[in-house]
C-alpha cells in the first residue's frame, strides 16, 4: 500500500500543478484556393492544392438519389 499524505494540498497548488494538463487545439489556416480550413504545410483536402498547384485528385463525394 502507497503511504497516505501527510497534509492536504490546497485547491491553488492543485490547480497550478493541473494547469499544463490542456488540450492543444490544431493551428487551421485558411485555404487560398476555397477558402477551406486546413492544416499548414499540407495539401488542402477539399480542394487538393497546395502553393498553387494541383497535387491531389479530389473524388466528389457521391450522392444518394
Amino acid at each position: 500500500m502507497s503511504p497516505v499524505p501527510k497534509k492536504k494540498y490546497p485547491k491553488a497548488r492543485q490547480r497550478q500543478r493541473r494547469s499544463h494538463i490542456v488540450i492543444n487545439l490544431p493551428h487551421l489556416v485558411p485555404c487560398p484556393q476555397c477558402r477551406t480550413l486546413r492544416l499548414p504545410h499540407r495539401a488542402c483536402p477539399v480542394c487538393g492544392t497546395y502553393r498553387g498547384r494541383t497535387v491531389l485528385k479530389v473524388e466528389e463525394p457521391h450522392r444518394l438519389p
